[in-house]
């Protein structure tokens, strides 16, 4: 009996430790399978992140990065959009009057929101600017309050402020100190006269002024602006332009990539904008805008340049009488600004149905003086009295001339872009908030010791402006 128990005994142990390995290795495979699982979804979790974070280090390289949940100015830009859109929306809502008043240029609008609060300033001006460029509210609203991130771009400038690019990247936000946005509301009034007096002018397009308040931080103030370089989908290079040396020079990106780096004046020696007829205008028009710029004592403002290759179509543009003498009208009769015909048209564009219009005699005999004009005077536009209609005389037509008009390209933002014929330009003069004040005349005392005999951008804003005007002659053709 005693011997049978033991062997009983020693069964049932056996069959334990069997069904005990059994389960052991049941928990094992389990585990293991567990830590594959766990394994591949941690290497799917970190693909991911690869794709995403080298998605991200692309944006960068691009010079753009998208502002997504994860962004620092994530916050910032999603109150920057809730704010625009509640502070465009007043404007939708308002019929606009054809004359600003000088309660127009001092109106500050508060809008309070959930987290912060958003100041607009001057709202009817930018909204009246807005319209004369062609643009409707509902366009601009859009563009500035959609769901797409907004682009945050990475500038080599100096600045210290940011810069944030809508995502169809046709409007700049840039934020910029007290200082500066009390020169350009100060300074607003002469800065629309001298665009409504020169329509085609280079200054870049100041569309809004804002400040917004986020409690416990500090008040944010920012610009909206119209970006020079659009549409940009097929630019090739971009150089920002102050016409000295010191400074003056950006390592290139390398051969085949697609960076974006801009360039500066040392980048471009050597090369020429090559615009034929329309020289003569350019020169004109970077000489009215600095002496402009010269009287509000302000320096260290850059000519962006960019340039892209015209399609072979767009080389050889045969453009019908009735298209030429259209975008002649618009172009030299301020009855067509937005403002007073109370329709959104770029000055210069053509409207679709263009092709139905039936020209007299008339309009082809002053069609063929207005192109030899061009011919002759490179760009500068010419209209016969016969075509100016009731009411205009010799006087008026030399007013048009006087406000250096021409034939714009029909695009969404002609006014900074100039054809030449090869490449089409965009150009537009920024940053002018620098003002010649008893802080930059030691900044120039001091370069002047430590650059003998270079040329550098802290000059007198006299001589910043012949500079640059000596930098366009030199440098087109």
């Amino acid at each position: 009996m005693a011997g049978g128990s033991t062997r009983i005994d020693e069964n049932l142990r056996d069959e334990k430790a069997q069904e005990l390995r059994g389960r052991s290795e049941m928990e094992m495979s389990a585990t293991a399978g567990s830590v594959e699982m766990s394994g591949r979804r941690q290497r799917t979790g970190t693909v991911k992140r690869r794709r995403w974070g080298g998605l991200r280090q692309q944006w960068k390289l691009l010079g753009l990065f998208e502002i997504d949940q994860q962004h620092e100015f994530y916050s910032l830009t999603c109150m920057m959009k809730e704010g625009l859109a509640a502070a465009i929306q007043s404007t939708v809502d308002k019929t606009p009057t054809n004359e600003l008043s000088d309660d127009d240029f001092r109106l500050e609008v508060t809008q309070i929101h959930k987290d912060f609060t958003m100041e607009t300033f001057a709202g009817p001006v930018f909204a009246s600017l807005r319209g004369s460029l062609g643009m409707t509210e509902q366009e601009y609203q859009q563009s500035l309050c959609s769901e797409n991130c907004y682009l945050q771009f990475i500038s080599n400038s100096k600045s210290k402020a940011d810069f944030f690019l809508t995502n169809d990247k046709r409007f700049f936000l840039k934020t910029q100190n007290k200082r500066e946005i009390k020169f350009l509301l100060a300074n607003l009034k002469i800065y629309i006269d001298h665009l409504r007096k020169y329509p085609h002018s280079l200054l870049v397009k100041f569309l809004g002024v804002h400040r917004i308040k986020i409690p416990h931080r500090r008040k944010k103030y920012f610009i909206v602006m119209q970006s020079v370089f659009y549409p940009d989908d097929r630019i090739n290079a971009r150089y920002d332009i102050k016409g000295c040396e010191v400074s003056r020079w950006t390592e290139p990106a390398p051969e085949g990539s697609q960076i974006i780096v801009v360039l500066k004046d040392l980048n471009f020696e050597g090369q020429y904008i090559t615009l034929d007829q329309q020289r003569p205008w350019l020169l004109r028009q970077v000489e009215i805008d600095t002496h402009f710029l010269r009287r509000l004592n302000v320096l260290d403002y850059s000519l962006l340049l960019a340039h892209q290759p015209l399609h072979h179509d767009e080389r050889h543009q045969s453009l019908s009488f009735a298209t030429l003498i259209m975008r002649t009208k618009k172009s030299v009769n301020p009855g067509s600004s937005p403002i007073h015909a109370g329709v959104a048209a770029v000055p210069g564009a053509v409207p679709e149905d263009d092709s139905n219009l039936l020209l007299s005699d008339k309009d082809d005999g002053c069609l063929q003086q207005s192109k030899a004009g061009d011919a002759s005077s490179g760009g500068a536009l010419q209209t016969c009295p016969e075509h100016a209609g009731p009411g205009h005389d010799a006087a008026e037509l030399q007013d048009f001339k006087a406000q250096n008009r021409r034939l714009l390209p029909n695009l969404k933002n002609p006014l900074h872009i100039i054809d030449g014929p090869e490449q089409r330009y965009f150009i537009g003069i920024i940053d002018i908030f620098t003002v010649y004040g008893f802080k930059k005349r030691l900044e120039h005392l001091w370069k002047r010791l430590r650059h003998p005999g270079r040329s550098f951008s802290t000059v007198s804003p006299q001589t910043y402006c012949l500079r640059l005007c000596h930098w366009i002659q030199d440098h087109t053709k």
